[in-house]
């Protein structure tokens, strides 16, 4: 069985590319277009590993949705997926003063890689593949 990759994400062009991308080698891609429609889809899709963008509806959307995801509450409506590798895709690094770097900040946000958009598409496959390997 294929896994099952969600991507977040609010621009339909890098949506329909990365979704391309991961549908060549197999994967079964579900998409949402912000943090609210991503965690209804979680819910419904149980993917194996998400996507997310940080801009949104707002600045900060996907650092929301991740704190969600994470959460340590086992009451969480989120709990299941808490381990559920996540992909953390922006242009925040260069169009915002916001500066994250996943080997210093992994405390702050829990998230297993981080891809500075634009993403090209070898280096998109060999994140999801490391991610889903482990």
């Amino acid at each position: 069985m294929s896994k099952k990759i969600l991507i977040i994400d609010d621009d339909p062009d890098i949506v329909e590319t990365m979704k391309t991308v991961l549908e060549s080698r197999a994967y079964q891609v579900e998409t949402a277009s912000n943090g609210t429609e991503g965690l209804e889809k979680v819910k419904k899709f149980d993917p194996n590993l998400i996507i997310l963008d940080v801009m949104m509806d707002s600045i900060t959307e996907g650092f929301h949705v991740t704190y969600k995801l994470r959460s340590p509450e086992p009451s969480s409506e989120f709990a299941k997926w808490s381990k559920t590798p996540i992909i953390m895709v922006s242009a925040i690094n260069t169009t915002s003063h916001f500066k994250y770097s996943p080997q210093t900040d992994s405390d702050f946000l829990p998230v297993n890689e981080f891809l500075n958009k634009p993403i090209e598409p070898e280096n998109l496959l060999a994140v999801v593949e490391k991610c889903l390997a482990k």
